[in-house]
């Protein structure tokens, strides 16, 4: 049996490790990586092989940066000749970036069966690419596997589907597996950094970062919330770009109490979050990784597919609420937030369910 697995983007590196991992304990499948190119900056690719101990892939499409629907074509015309030499069993894909649907349609183009990790959660925000991308994997992928019991429930109001199983976090499985890797990061030595004395924070998502007069506010409330307590800002390329084009980089690096690094490897990243006072974040990874770090996360967006971070309190969502998260933060400075309880079930076996699973069905 041969598996071709999907790999693209920052976050679903750290998806695939522990399925890896767990598919080399079975030597009748077959595996290759295939890397579609979507994340091509060393920092946001090649360097979390290194630290999570991923084979390098297979085969790498070296599909860059184009609009939407160019990249999505792209990857499509280059992953059709990887289907037609390789003749896979199954397709698995992880997530919900350009790279998942891509790869989903051209399997089952193909007739081959698609697995799709992380399947079923939803922000219901339409207005996001990555919304509409989780809508149309599910709905035509063979195996899915559901990491929290949202997804259960949005499968059951959209649409009845066999061969669902709720398996838990693959995400959780890797930062655990790598808890001893990450104390051996050197990078607060490096930026003088000691524990709960800084603040880190990611943004990214076109509705923060695309908008000129959002983006212009966000940098102002940085500077200002700088006055309290360190900032670190590990800067996304697309960040990047839109604070250089608005003049407004220099404004940050001339901030005595704001760190602006290149985009961090997964090891120096989560020891930064590890040892922060708190994070601030429009990513949806992070909110799971400080639930199980017990580090308070304030969620720049107005809605989350990670609801159950929501719902136990690890995770605020405060979108652009300055007002909002300088009371949550001064709870936080002042030791008033809550502490928690780690979700059922993240316990480093959600890799193992999933194969399990998948080889009682095949």
């Amino acid at each position: 049996m041969k598996i071709l697995i999907i790999a693209w983007a920052r976050p679903n590196f750290m998806k695939i490790s522990p399925i890896i991992n767990e598919i080399k304990k079975h030597p009748a499948i077959e595996y290759k990586l295939i890397h579609t190119g979507q994340h091509y900056d060393k920092n946001m690719s090649d360097r979390f092989f290194e630290d999570l101990g991923l084979p390098y892939p297979d085969i790498n499409l070296n599909i860059h940066w184009w609009s939407v629907s160019e990249q999505i074509g792209h990857i499509m015309i280059a992953f059709d000749a990887v289907l037609l030499q390789e003749q896979p069993d199954y397709v698995l894909v992880v997530g919900d970036v350009n790279s998942t649907v891509a790869c989903w349609l051209t399997a089952k183009q193909h007739g081959v069966k698609v697995i799709h990790v992380e399947a079923w959660l939803r922000s219901f925000d339409m207005t996001m690419p990555e919304e509409i991308n989780r809508i149309v994997v599910d709905r035509l992928s063979d195996l899915l596997f559901v990491s929290e019991k949202s997804g259960i429930t949005n499968l059951l109001n959209e649409w009845k589907k066999e061969w669902v199983y709720l398996v838990w976090n693959v995400m959780i499985d890797c930062l655990i597996h790598n808890l001893d890797n990450i104390e051996k990061s050197t990078i607060m030595d490096t930026l003088h950094v000691e524990k709960d004395t800084y603040w880190v924070i990611t943004i990214h998502r076109p509705s923060n970062v695309d908008d000129p007069q959002t983006l212009t506010k966000i940098v102002d409330y940085f500077n200002k919330i700088s006055e309290k307590i360190k900032l670190i800002i590990p800067i996304h390329p697309r960040t990047r770009k839109n604070l250089e084009w608005l003049g407004l980089l220099s404004n940050l690096e001339s901030n005595k109490n704001l760190i602006i690094t290149e985009p961090l490897g997964y090891l120096d990243f989560i020891k930064l979050v590890k040892n922060s006072k708190f994070v601030l974040t429009d990513s949806w990874w992070i909110q799971e990784e400080t639930t199980l770090l017990q580090i308070p996360c304030l969620t720049m967006r107005e809605n989350t597919e990670r609801p159950i971070t929501v719902e136990i309190g690890t995770s605020t969502l405060v979108g652009n609420d300055f007002i909002k998260i300088d009371l949550l933060i001064n709870d936080i400075l002042e030791w008033k937030y809550k502490t928690w309880t780690i979700p059922e079930m993240w316990d480093w076996k959600a890799a193992e369910r999933i194969f399990a699973f998948f080889l009682k069905r095949v």
